[in-house]
């Protein structure tokens, strides 16, 4: 059984790239490059049993890694798959510390579910997966500029609107939608190494696009499309991206201009630079990332604060407990 190594996605909203070292039923995943958690499963639980999508298993932490302090281990819990358990997180294991230095692995992801526009054009894109068994047919079909956007997203743009939101997110998240029509449809895509796209499933209101193919174009860059909206919205979305630049950065395949923007754009937040860097596939200008860094540096001294790990982690795994009747059902 091999060793497979590749990176994932996180989104709705686009909040990064998940990298991931997978032996067997055992994985080590990272979120910016420096800090893992190991991750192991007993899939011989599910022997026997008819497998679908919705079958889970819990995941156990084998421990959480990082070059600066080493293996921290989990909690143990003994069973008739022990043995097992422990060869598949210490395989994982032996190959983090080997291949930790060789992030950002390339990207995996690529069957994506994009919410389409009333000319069922792609809109934004919702969710991404590796294998096309794990593609969903009841997913939600909303956009979401997200929580974090909500606290930390300001524009001007929205001085320029009548708008009885909150905030910059929810109104943007409002428009997105609104974008999408009255019945909003969205479309799994098989994306090629060329960028085109081929139509899969449709979910929401019926439709029959199956089968159809469109052209790298057709599918924004940035995750969102920026195109045509007016000049207020066409702002409002720029803005949008110019505040995720530091996690726009992780994607692979933008244009020089547009990597070399957004790096400029990034610095505005050194600290979120310096969290995501590590998994940057190229950066254009050293000198300002290099400055950004040390920014950072400086910022965390004077506050007295050591760099903090990404807790997004916890949507994907579990972390069990010790107790003495803990549940280890299915």
């Amino acid at each position: 059984m091999s060793v497979e190594y590749f990176a994932q996605r996180l989104l709705n909203p686009y909040r990064g790239v998940m990298h991931t070292i997978r032996y067997a039923s055992a994985e080590a995943v990272t979120l910016d490059g420096a800090h893992w958690d190991i991750y192991v499963s007993n899939d011989a639980l599910l022997e026997g049993l008819t497998v679908n999508r919705w079958t889970q298993i819990t995941d156990i932490r084998y421990g959480s890694w990082s070059l600066a302090q080493g293996l921290k281990r989990g909690a143990i819990y003994p069973s008739d798959d022990f043995l097992r358990l422990e060869e598949m997180g210490a395989m994982v294991y032996e190959h983090l510390t080997r291949v930790h230095q060789q992030v950002p692995f390339a990207l995996q992801d690529h069957f994506e579910l994009w919410l389409l526009d009333s000319a069922q054009q792609p809109l934004a894109l919702l969710s991404s997966v590796v294998q096309e068994q794990a593609m969903e047919l009841e997913e939600s079909i909303v956009w979401r500029a997200g929580y974090t956007a909500a606290e930390h997203f300001f524009s001007p743009v929205l001085q320029r609107l009548s708008s009885t939101a909150q905030n910059a997110a929810e109104y943007l998240t409002r428009y997105i939608n609104a974008c999408a029509g009255t019945a909003p449809v969205a479309q799994w895509f098989l994306r090629h190494a060329d960028g085109s796209g081929a139509g899969l499933r449709c979910l929401g209101a019926a439709c029959a696009l199956d089968g159809r193919s469109l052209p790298a174009q057709a599918f924004p860059a940035l995750l969102l499309a920026a195109a045509g909206h007016d000049a207020a919205h066409a702002d409002l979305i720029e803005d949008f991206h110019a505040w995720q630049a530091p996690w726009l950065l992780s994607l692979s395949q933008l244009e020089n201009a547009t990597r070399q923007q957004l790096e400029q754009q990034a610095r505005q937040q050194a600290l979120a630079v310096e969290k995501h860097y590590r998994l940057y596939p190229e950066i254009i200008d050293q000198q300002g990332i290099k400055a950004a860094l040390v920014e950072a540096l400086l910022r965390r001294s004077q506050a007295n604060v050591e760099p903090t790990k990404d807790s997004t982690m916890s949507t994907f795994y579990i972390e069990l407990h010790p107790s003495p009747g803990g549940d280890r059902s299915i």
